[in-house]
C-alpha cells in the first residue's frame, strides 16, 4: 500500500504545477528490501495500478489481473486513466538490491519525464502499514490539540484512571477532534465489512496461490469442514450462522485458524485487504473480531467499533514507540504488533479493565519478541500465512491470561515491552527483515527460481 500510495503523491504534487499532458514517461526504482521482495509482495502491481488511477479502496479485486496483462502485452498504460504513455514492466520498474537508502530499507524514488528532457523526481519511503514518507525537509506543524494526547501506554493508562473512561471512549474523544462520530462509526463499519467480505471471499475460494511456490488454498477446505449449513449466499448470512450454532473448544480454534488463514491467502492472492496493522499480519484481527462476535457470550456487534477504537490505539502506541514494518524490526513488528492489538482490544469487549487490556497487549508481544520475518522467495505465503493463525491464538490466550491475572502482580510493562521489541529490531541481522535473505527463505529450497530474490 505504501508504494501504491507514493506514486499518487507524487504525481499530485507534479501536476499542482504542470499538465498531465505534459507527461512522457515514468520511471518506478525500488531500493533494498522493497527490491528484495518487490514481485513477491506485489510492489510491482501495486505501482503500475496507482499510475493506472485505481485506488486500492475501491478496485475491483477481480479487474486486476486483467488490467496488469493488458499493460504487460501492450507496454502502454493509461495515466490515471486519461493519457496513454509507454510503460513496460521490464523497463519501467527498476530493483537495485544492493543499493539502501540511508532513511528506511524500502524506498522508491518516481521519476516523471515531460516536455522534453524536463525531470520530476521524488523519493518516498514506505515506513510499514501503507504510512509513506517522503525524502526531504517537512514543515514543522503544530501538534493536533486532542483532548487526550497519547505517546505511550502509560499516557493511555493515566487518562483512563483521570477520567474513569474505558480506553475505547479515550480514544473516542480523541477521533472527535479531526470528525463527527457518525462519520466515525461508518468509517469503522465499513472497515469491519470489508474484513467479513475478505475472510468471506477466502474462505470460499479454491485453488493454488500465484508466485511460483504452488501453495494449496485452506481455508475453503476448512469452510466446508467445518459449517454446518449450506443455506446462505453471502457473507452476512454465513456469519449468521456461525453465530448461531454450537462449537466445540476444538471447532473454535479451527474455525479462528481458518478466518486468519483465509484473509491471507487472499492477501497472497493480491485480493482486497485491510492493513491491520500491515497486509501481511492483516489476517490476525479479524480472525480475533470473528472469534469474539461468534464464540463469546453476549458479544454484540456493536462492541466491533470499540474493538477497532483499542486495537487502532494500541497500533499507534507501538509506532510511535518502536515500528510496524517487518523491514525494520523483523515480523514481531507485524504479527507481533497485530496480535498485541487484538489482545488489547478482544480484551476490552470482554470486560477487562485498562490495565488488564494494556496487559494482554505486553503478553501477547512478549511472547513474539524476536520474530525473524524470512518469507520464501520474497513471497508473503510461507511462514506468514500460517503465522497469522498464530498469531490470532495468541492474542485469544494473552486475552484470557490477563483476564484472570491481577495486573499489579505484572513485572513487565507495555512501555518496557514495546522498548525491549525495538532494541531487539535494531539488534537484528538485516538478513531477517523481510529480505528474503536469511532463515527459510534460504534454508528452503525452492523447485522454482523467481527474479526478486
Amino acid at each position: 500500500m505504501g508504494p501504491w500510495k507514493a506514486v499518487r503523491m507524487c504525481i499530485d504534487a507534479f501536476l499542482q504545477h504542470h499538465e498531465l499532458d505534459n507527461i512522457e514517461k515514468v520511471t518506478i526504482e525500488l531500493y533494498g528490501s522493497l527490491a528484495k521482495t518487490g514481485k513477491g509482495h506485489g510492489t510491482d502491481k501495486a505501482v503500475q495500478l496507482a499510475l493506472a488511477g485505481y485506488s486500492p479502496e475501491t478496485i475491483d479485486p477481480a479487474i486486476i489481473n486483467e488490467s496488469l496483462q493488458s499493460i504487460s502485452t501492450k507496454k502502454q498504460l493509461t495515466l490515471l486513466g486519461k493519457k496513454k504513455i509507454a510503460f513496460d514492466p521490464t523497463e519501467h520498474i527498476l530493483y537495485y538490491f544492493q543499493k539502501q537508502l540511508p532513511f528506511h530499507s524500502n524506498a522508491l524514488t518516481i521519476t516523471i519525464f515531460y516536455s522534453g528532457d524536463q525531470r520530476f523526481i521524488e523519493t518516498y519511503y514506505s515506513i510499514g502499514g501503507g504510512f509513506v514518507v517522503k525524502e526531504g525537509p517537512t514543515a514543522n506543524s503544530k501538534p493536533a490539540d486532542i483532548p487526550f494526547p497519547i505517546d505511550s501506554g502509560d499516557d493511555l493508562l493515566r487518562w483512563t484512571q483521570e477520567t474513569g473512561m474505558k480506553i475505547s471512549d479515550v480514544v473516542m474523544k480523541n477521533e472527535l477532534y479531526w470528525r463527527d462520530e457518525t462519520t466515525i462509526t461508518h468509517g469503522l463499519t465499513n472497515i469491519w465489512k470489508t474484513m467479513l467480505e475478505c475472510m468471506y471471499r477466502g474462505c470460499h475460494a479454491e485453488g493454488t496461490l500465484p508466485g511460483g511456490l504452488h501453495v494449496k488454498r485452506r481455508a475453503s477446505y476448512q469452510n466446508k469442514k467445518l459449517i454446518l449449513s449450506d443455506k446462505y449466499h453471502d457473507a452476512e448470512a454465513w456469519i449468521n450462522i456461525l453465530i448461531k450454532s454450537k462449537h466445540s473448544f476444538s471447532e473454535i480454534l479451527n474455525w479462528t485458524s481458518c478466518f486468519a488463514l483465509a484473509v491471507n491467502e487472499e492477501n497472497a492472492s493480491f485480493s482486497r485487504v485491510v492493513t491491520a496493522p500491515t497486509n501481511g499480519a492483516a489476517g490476525v484481527i479479524p480472525a480475533v473480531m470473528m472469534y469474539y462476535i461468534c464464540f463469546c457470550e453476549n458479544a454484540r456487534q456493536e462492541d466491533l467499533i470499540r474493538f477497532m477504537l483499542v486495537a487502532g490505539e494500541l497500533g499507534s502506541i507501538f509506532k510511535k514507540g518502536a515500528t510496524i514494518s517487518a523491514a525494520m524490526g523483523g515480523c514481531q513488528a507485524e504479527i507481533g504488533v497485530s496480535s498485541a492489538m487484538a489482545a488489547g482490544a478482544l480484551t476490552e469487549c470482554l470486560g477487562g479493565s485498562p490495565e488488564r487490556v494494556l496487559m494482554a497487549a505486553e503478553i501477547a508481544m512478549e511472547h513474539h519478541l524476536g520474530l525473524t520475518c524470512d518469507p520464501i522467495s520474497g513471497l508473503v505465503q510461507i511462514p506468514c500465512i500460517e503465522r497469522n493463525a498464530m498469531g490470532a491464538m495468541k492474542a485469544i490466550t494473552a486475552s484470557q491470561i490477563a483476564l484472570g491475572s491481577d495486573p499489579k502482580e505484572a513485572k513487565v510493562s507495555l512501555d518496557e515491552v514495546i522498548k525491549t521489541m525495538w532494541n531487539t529490531a535494531l539488534d537484528m541481522n538485516v538478513k531477517y527483515k523481510e529480505t528474503a535473505e536469511g532463515g527459510l527463505a534460504t534454508a528452503v529450497q525452492v523447485p522454482v527460481s523467481l527474479p526478486e530474490c
